[in-house]
């Protein structure tokens, strides 16, 4: 039985990129009428399952993310590792 390892990986806008989701939700909530909320910015993750004897993880976790799930332009990941 082959053993996996888990890692998540966080991606996010970087900062002064434009994030119109994250200003519908904001002020969606300011109408709601939560107005301590200040700024919402949005994201997403991935949850991705490895095989824990494949070489270097970190590093193929690492490309995965910075040629699949990312774009480099305007996105920053960040990886967890379970």
């Amino acid at each position: 039985m082959n053993q996996t390892e888990k890692k998540i990986v966080f991606v996010t806008l970087k900062e002064g990129v434009l994030d119109p989701e994250g200003v519908t939700i904001e002020k969606a909530l300011s109408q709601m009428g939560y107005s301590d909320i200040k700024s919402v910015r949005t994201g997403k993750f991935f949850e991705i399952e490895i095989d824990a004897s494949a070489s270097d993880i970190d590093k193929t976790i690492n490309e995965v993310s910075s040629k699949l799930l990312s774009n480099p332009v305007i996105e920053n990941f960040e990886v967890e590792g379970k």
